[in-house]
């Protein structure tokens, strides 16, 4: 097996290369290069950009079961076939944003990144893809978990969300929120239930009803076409931190006005397989689950390397990312269960789902 062999990283990128020569659709990576390593390590980089050279690794747990049981024999080219993959790797979603590194970067130290078919992109888009079955495990925004709750399975301990400020979920404003009344609102936001919690808070809450369009997250553009904005993800910690303060505008965090509202955590987005996945294969689900728990674990362990190792690709100093990753709550068990409900509670019957919808968790 791949894992068990390699124990050197440069070793390791090495057969990877090789194996992604011979099953490019398994590996997910297409190697043109005689060495092969350099498009195998952009590939691997471009899903982590932690995984670099000289990080130190951890060794796997040989006591488990490896999620795919790759064939490294020799090729046998006489008749030009390539050897076959004998079980294919769980199609993995990926958010490309700073909020979900802790959840991934420890899986390049573990061992288990090559285990992955890893899809990137947008909260919204990944949850489309795995309601649509495109995907088998995926992060899924919460209202799209909970209209499709039926057809998925969350998985316990395991999520992005926040008890208090998420720095990263924010209402960027000109005015003051009690005068956003009929006032032009731009929804930046690319996770539906950031948009319905901007929305909820401030009819609830503030007791305003504002006017909505989307368009694409940028500060300027917005500022200049409304009153205020919806922001998420790496655009509303820049908004938080850097720009709203810079050109004096009002920041309002959205886990914080949840928390002072209902007391209550708050999750943005939790990990789901689809059901009929997890019935083909469910030690492969659990394996995933526990993959994702390990690598959180981990890079919580070491969040100061995590943090300054980011902090080379991203506009943000390794302080500010290390306060950002231990503001967010990962965790998924009783007091975020509540926040779900409560959530759904107030919100379902006008959003697609009912007030009383069943989480279903992944029996570990």
């Amino acid at each position: 097996m791949l894992r068990r062999l390699c124990t050197a990283r440069e070793t390791k990128l090495q057969l990877a290369a090789s194996l992604a020569r011979r099953h490019p659709k398994a590996i997910g990576i297409k190697i043109t290069s005689p060495g092969g390593l350099t498009e195998l390590r952009e590939g691997l980089t471009g899903a982590l950009p932690e995984l670099l050279p000289g990080a130190p690794r951890v060794a796997p747990d040989r006591g488990r079961a490896n999620l795919a049981d790759v064939d490294n024999s020799p090729a046998d080219t006489s008749d030009g076939a390539a050897d076959p993959v004998r079980t294919a790797r769980p199609r993995v979603g990926h958010i490309q944003f700073l909020n979900c590194l802790p959840l991934y970067w420890g899986l390049a130290r573990t061992g288990n990144l090559l285990d992955f078919e890893l899809t990137k992109d947008t909260p919204e888009k990944l949850s489309e893809q795995l309601v649509r079955g495109e995907l088998d495990v995926a992060p899924v925004t919460l209202v799209e978990f909970l209209k499709n709750a039926d057809e998925l399975v969350a998985f316990p301990d395991l999520a992005v969300g926040c008890d208090g400020p998420v720095m990263s979920c924010v209402i960027v404003s000109q005015v003051p929120l009690d005068r956003l009344d009929g006032a032009r609102v731009a929804l930046g936001s690319t996770s539906r239930t950031s948009v319905r919690l901007a929305q909820l808070l401030l009819a609830e809450k503030v007791g305003v009803r504002p006017d909505y369009y989307t368009c694409p997250p940028d500060l300027g553009l917005m500022m200049r076409e409304a009153d205020a904005a919806v922001l998420i993800g790496d655009a509303a910690l820049r908004a938080n931190l850097i720009d709203g303060p810079r050109l004096g505008l009002e920041v309002h965090d959205l886990g914080r006005m949840w928390k002072d509202w209902t007391g209550l955590p708050f999750v943005f987005a939790v990990w789901a397989a689809r059901r009929d996945y997890l019935a083909r294969a469910p030690e492969v689900v659990r394996e995933v689950h526990r993959a994702f728990l390990s690598s959180r674990d981990l890079s919580l362990e070491e969040v100061a390397k995590v943090s300054e190792q980011a902090a080379r690709w991203e506009m943000f100093d390794a302080d500010v990312l290390e306060r950002y990753f231990t503001t967010l709550d990962f965790r998924f068990g009783g007091p975020q269960l509540a926040g779900v409900r409560e959530f759904a509670r107030r919100v379902g019957a006008t959003t697609g789902f009912a007030p009383d919808v069943q989480v279903e968790l992944l029996r570990t």
